[in-house]
């Protein structure tokens, strides 16, 4: 197995300007980590929603990885409403937690950093969103639900209910799932003929031997270096496309 590293972008790196803010939403205030380019002008705005552990420091770094990549993101910390995720620290207990945010509260919230991103002077304009195991079914559900969307990722996520709904999606969508995902995979087919059948651009892929988060370098049971650099490099060179 190969050797894990907590974070891939340094947490301090001199080229990003990376900091906590805080959003209003319906449901009360919303605690959000932002990261881009220290320099950078008319970036296209990368929202990254976390796994079922919350907005744990894996995350933050993805965050910062997509910074480094050229974009203003901002990983939203959808567990705020019930305390907020530093409370749970990634526990199994914040696994529980979550149960409790629903797609709706989910959607309100990051509505709320959509309408926070587009008032910022070092944006373009353009959004796309990315989710990762719990967020990447978020992030097919807000993109059910958010006009503002030119772009939506899942990583092994969970398909929006009802499945039909998908014809509300305004963007282009990219999956990048895993092969040994149980849970997952027979919700891929379904999902991949409801896109068509709504005249929806769906780039997917399904990579060999690799296990549900195979993108998170900080669970050595799960991750795998080469889905993971390879759904990377897609994903990121989807969002340069569509958010230029």
């Amino acid at each position: 197995m190969a050797q894990t590293i907590e974070n891939i972008v340094d947490p301090n790196d001199t080229g990003l300007t990376s900091e906590m803010v805080q959003l209003t939403s319906p449901g009360g205030n919303v605690n959000a980590y932002v990261s881009r380019p220290k320099d950078g002008k008319n970036l296209g705005t990368v929202i990254v929603i976390h796994e079922n552990r919350g907005l744990v420091g894996h995350i933050k770094d993805v965050t910062r990885r997509f910074a480094k990549d050229g974009f203003a993101a901002i990983g939203v910390d959808l567990m705020s409403r019930i305390g907020g995720s530093d409370k749970w620290n990634g526990s199994d207990e914040a696994t529980k937690e979550i149960q409790k945010i629903t797609g709706a509260m989910a959607a309100e919230d990051l509505t709320a950093a959509v309408a926070y991103m587009k008032k910022q002077s070092y944006v373009n304009g353009k959004v796309g969103v990315v989710g990762y195991c719990w967020g990447g079914g978020q992030s097919l559900n807000f993109a059910t639900k958010c006009k503002d969307l030119n772009a939506a990722v899942v990583y092994y996520g969970r398909n929006p209910d009802p499945l039909d709904s998908v014809a509300n999606i305004p963007c282009k969508v990219m999956g990048n799932y895993a092969a040994d995902d149980a849970n997952i995979m027979p919700g891929v087919e379904p999902l991949k003929a409801a896109l068509a059948k709504a005249g929806k651009s769906f780039d997917c892929k399904v990579f060999d031997g690799a296990k549900h988060a195979f993108n998170n370098n900080t669970n050595a049971d799960r991750y795998h270096p080469d889905a993971a650099k390879e759904a990377w490099a897609r994903t990121s060179s989807f969002f340069k496309a569509n958010l230029a």
